[in-house]
């Protein structure tokens, strides 16, 4: 009994973790854009969730990385392909907290930038690719065919918004759309379907019947 009892906290509290992952995720762009104007760091949004880097809301940012990085270190799931995604998922967010996109050498932003695509990357592959599989020989119950469409959505946004971002720095950058910061708003978008897709992992929303 006591075991069962401890297997039981040890799965609440995996969920907790993504949970608050999630959390952490959506609400990191709303943090840095409504706070550094209140603290006086900046008068308006930056140009990207890295330009917070130079502001008062650095601590934050990077603060937030690293919660973000160790705990997907620690994800396990079924396979070991799931353990590596989250061990570069983790090494990517810790590329992205360590090597700013706002430095002054060519080789740190580079750096950078190639964690910040790994990064996002990597986390729309755990939407698409692994938390839509379903153990073999149990049928998909209707709320998991949900959560399915919405890691799927998820996913999709992701890489939208990489490609997206690619898409300005090539071809508009130098043009009037700079004005509406849309690589602050493509990254944010990014970054509220991941923590959406796993604020629904941690099973806060149509969690299946059977569970109880």
């Amino acid at each position: 009994m006591n075991n069962n009892n401890n297997e039981e906290r040890v799965i609440v509290s995996y969920l907790t973790l993504r949970r608050v992952v999630g959390a952490l995720g959506v609400l990191l762009p709303v943090l840095l854009a409504l706070g550094c104007p209140v603290l006086g760091s900046c008068t308006g949004l930056q140009e990207s969730i890295s330009a917070y880097y130079d502001t008062a809301l650095r601590d934050i940012l990077v603060g937030i990385l690293f919660v973000i990085g160790w705990f997907l270190f620690t994800y396990r799931g079924y396979e070991r392909k799931d353990d590596i995604a989250g061990d570069l998922a983790c090494v990517f967010a810790l590329g992205v907290a360590l090597f700013p996109g706002t430095s002054v050498s060519n080789v740190i932003r580079t750096v950078h930038f190639l964690c910040a695509t790994g990064l996002f990357l990597v986390l729309a592959y755990f939407s698409l690719c692994l938390f839509t599989k379903t153990k073999k020989g149990v049928p998909m119950t209707p709320e998991k065919k949900i959560r399915n469409g919405i890691y799927k959505v998820s996913g999709v946004i992701m890489l939208v918004c990489i490609a997206s971002i690619a898409l300005y720095y090539v071809f508009l950058r130098e043009t009037s759309v700079s004005a509406i910061k849309p690589v602050f708003w493509l990254e944010s978008f990014a970054l509220w379907a991941f923590g959406w897709s796993w604020f629904v992992k941690g099973e806060t929303l149509w969690k299946d019947a059977d569970d109880g």
